[in-house]
């Protein structure tokens, strides 16, 4: 893969590249989610865009995971005299000024020169955490070193050989990562039609898993039906970082991974992904919630665009939410500056609902502020 799609500035009249691929005008001033998405459009190459946008199959989830949202609806409660609110919560890798954090996501360098710094430097303005994807651009030692003020977790696939398993932990733990996310809803690769129709394989010469350096090799991720709760043992017994699970999806492997040591769930359909037609994650989220009784946070992501989507989730049960595409477009559109104004808006937007839903902080949402519509 060669592209890297166009410099123009957002707001710039259309025009044709050198490759004949039409960039689409984006707005001036993107100020919402659909707005920084469309500036990221017309900058990346097509088949960046389309990895990023896309999921698995007909895409059937990955529309869910927005539709879900539109379902909900906010019930505020008056005359409670909240003040301004408080955002902060608390999580198993420490505290975060917000209950957004940055989702797990590969390839920033294709969005970004920077990639994952300008990521996490924008994650540390925001006071909230940025979860590294084990297929970043950057080795997480150096985006802890452009950013070190960034809460930084480590999102892990386990592999079979668990003595390079162990490699990776070990660097995440010498970047100062707080915290492990095993993604565990991937025994083999989703089937992405966008990416099967442009051929995208591989990174752009230049680039590279950078975690995954061996000696003189990158290694390929390995997805393998093999993994199982024995290797959650295994890492368990390997470090004291805290590890929470994303992509539970079943209660009932809610109730199993209480007996597995882990410190959180984070409820996940891998953004529509993987498995084409899993419900959307905020419909998953209650019977999550109910498996574990409380015994550890349930975080969630998939579909969160809006200041309200987190007040609805939260009032579900979830500890926090992660975006991930939004954080994305952000960084195609305006590299560090784009994901800080994602942020911001995020925070503002959950402020605000917060107010205007008479609540002192997250804290004192509860499902009985959320209805559910047919539509």
């Amino acid at each position: 893969m060669t592209g890297v799609g166009t410099t123009r500035m957002a707001g710039e009249s259309p025009h044709v590249t050198d490759t004949g691929t039409r960039v689409i005008p984006a707005p001036a001033v993107p100020w919402t989610p659909r707005e920084f998405e469309a500036a990221a459009r017309a900058r990346l190459a097509p088949e960046h865009y389309d990895y990023f946008a896309g999921g698995a199959g007909d895409e059937v989830t990955v529309r869910a995971n927005e539709a879900a949202f539109g379902r909900l609806s906010l019930v505020p409660r008056v005359l409670r005299g909240a003040g301004r609110p408080r955002t902060d919560v608390t999580l198993p890798g420490g505290r975060a000024a917000m209950p957004v954090l940055v989702a797990p996501t590969a390839f920033h360098r294709l969005a970004d020169p920077e990639g994952e710094r300008a990521t996490a430097r924008a994650a540390a303005a925001a006071g909230t955490v940025m979860i590294v994807s084990m297929a970043s651009t950057v080795a997480v030692g150096e985006v802890a070193a452009a950013a070190p003020e960034a809460t930084l977790w480590f999102q892990l696939y386990v592999q079979p050989d668990m003595a390079f398993t162990e490699t990776l932990v070990r660097r995440a733990e010498a970047a100062g990562c707080r915290a492990l996310v095993v993604t565990v809803d991937s025994p083999a690769r989703g089937l992405r039609d966008r990416e099967r129709r442009h051929g995208f394989w591989d990174l752009p010469e230049g680039m590279a898993c950078e975690n995954l350096r061996d000696g003189g090799r990158v290694r390929p991720i390995v997805m393998s039906p093999e993994i199982s709760w024995e290797h959650i043992d295994l890492l368990r017994e390997m470090t004291t970082l805290p590890i929470i699970l994303k992509g539970v999806a079943h209660p009932a492997d809610a109730r199993l991974a209480l007996g597995h040591g882990v410190s959180g769930l984070l409820v996940s359909n891998h953004g529509g992904r993987q498995l084409d037609t899993v419900p959307a994650a905020v419909d998953l989220l209650p019977e999550i919630v109910a498996a574990v009784g409380g015994a550890v946070p349930v975080l969630m992501d998939g579909g969160v665009r809006r200041g309200t989507d987190v007040l609805k989730a939260m009032a579900l049960g979830a500890g926090a939410v992660a975006v991930g595409r939004p954080v994305i477009w952000g960084l195609a559109a305006d590299g560090e500056r784009g994901v800080t104004r994602v942020l911001d808006l995020l925070r503002s937007e959950v402020e605000q609902a917060l107010t205007l839903c008479g609540c002192a902080s997250v804290h004192d949402l509860d499902p009985g502020m959320v209805r559910r519509s047919c539509r």
